[in-house]
């Protein structure tokens, strides 16, 4: 989906004679899917460029409503595209805090989230069974890497997970990256380190594989379905495909170091009201978004993308129809927004340097703590 221009929703007669609940409804469920609604971390810069499909961002054009990756908003925002909620009166009070959050620059809010995925920790319960290992042993990194040497002890595979070099190989590190106590805005720091010495540690004793330094976050599941690993890190979704997998899953939250649960970032999209001219048609766009993200309208959209609804009115409502949901909403609401903390634009270069880290690390050429010094000299 990276690199398609994102969604742009006009107010058209159409939508006026059938009604926003049947135009709407499901139909952003239907193009995100298909690929289209999405502008992505690596490509946000182009939108400050003005060149390519990021165009469709600027004052004045035909839409009402732009549906964006959530990392990307802190970038429009601060290029002057995007309405506050301060503006557009746009209530958010019933969305979870910390996934309004991801939407959030300067104190202000920008748009609403339509839904979240993040990332845990799938498992196989046979392999686990075979290895002699409790999952509810598993409660910080110690025990962890203990559970995947008795696997690999058994004769069968530890952990998978991607480690690319693009911003997939970003947010599949934060949660060990946090779940450390490191903090984005000092890369280097002793806490840091330790979360990629994890990592690294893990190849060397054959806990992972080396094809983790070129996994994607797909071809890291296909490693999980063959049924020999004990656990793959990855999101929801790829629970529609877990169903499929022919051996018994479970789900768990990706530990911290010292135990507990580590912040996972937060995936998924935002409806963003762009900035016009004619301050009349906010109007119509608030009535847009009001639309896309009424309870029965997330809850069918949220439904489709597998993503977690999110107000806790409508998690509810996903728990009470699928109870394997429940492990997803915790996760959630302890995920974090990658530019929380007011790193708005500052995060795809912070993510660009610590992913070139990661794979520095792990294919051998930089210690961890020299790969992440360069990656902290590099994004001052």
């Amino acid at each position: 989906m990276a690199g398609e221009p994102f969604l742009a929703v006009g107010a058209s007669a159409a939508v006026a004679e059938v009604g926003l609940d049947e135009a709407l409804g499901g139909y952003v469920a239907q193009l995100l899917l298909a690929g289209a609604g999405f502008l992505g971390v690596e490509e946000a810069g182009r939108v400050l460029r003005g060149q390519g499909d990021g165009q469709v961002a600027q004052q004045d054009n035909s839409a009402d409503v732009l549906i964006v990756d959530n990392p990307v908003v802190s970038t429009l925002a601060e290029a002057g595209v995007l309405t506050s909620t301060d503006d557009n009166k746009l209530d958010t009070s019933k969305v979870d805090p910390n996934l309004l959050a991801a939407g959030q620059s300067g104190g202000k809010t920008y748009g609403t989230p339509i839904g979240a995925n993040t990332l845990a920790l799938y498992y196989n319960k046979e392999v686990l069974k075979e290895a002699g290992v409790d999952v509810a042993s598993v409660k910080d990194w110690k025990s962890l890497t203990a559970a995947l040497a008795k696997v690999e002890k058994a004769g069968k595979k530890g952990i998978t997970f991607s480690a690319i070099g693009t911003e997939e190989g970003s947010f599949q590190f934060l949660p060990w990256f946090w779940g450390s106590g490191a903090q984005l805005t000092e890369l280097d720091s002793d806490e840091a380190v330790s979360a990629l010495s994890l990592w690294q540690d893990w190849l060397k004793k054959g806990y992972a594989p080396n094809s983790v330094i070129n996994n994607t976050q797909t071809t890291s599941w296909q490693e999980f379905a063959s049924g020999d690993y004990a656990f793959a890190e990855n999101g929801t979704w790829q629970l529609a495909n877990a169903e499929k997998a022919g051996f018994e899953y479970g789900v768990i939250p990706v530990p911290a170091a010292s135990g507990g649960n580590a912040a996972a970032p937060t995936g998924g999209e935002f409806v963003t009201l762009p900035v016009q001219s004619d301050t009349g048609r906010y109007n119509t766009s608030k009535k847009l978004v009001s639309c896309l993200t009424n309870s029965q309208n997330l809850l069918d959209t949220d439904t489709t993308l597998s993503y977690v609804a999110p107000t806790g009115e409508v998690q509810d409502k996903q728990v009470a129809v699928d109870g394997k949901l429940k492990a997803w909403v915790d996760a959630v609401k302890a995920a974090r927004g990658r530019t929380s903390d007011d790193l708005s634009t500052k995060y795809p270069k912070i993510s660009e340097q610590l992913w070139k880290a990661v794979q520095s690390a792990l294919s051998g050429a930089e210690s961890p703590k020299d790969a992440l010094s360069a990656a902290q000299s590099a994004v001052k």
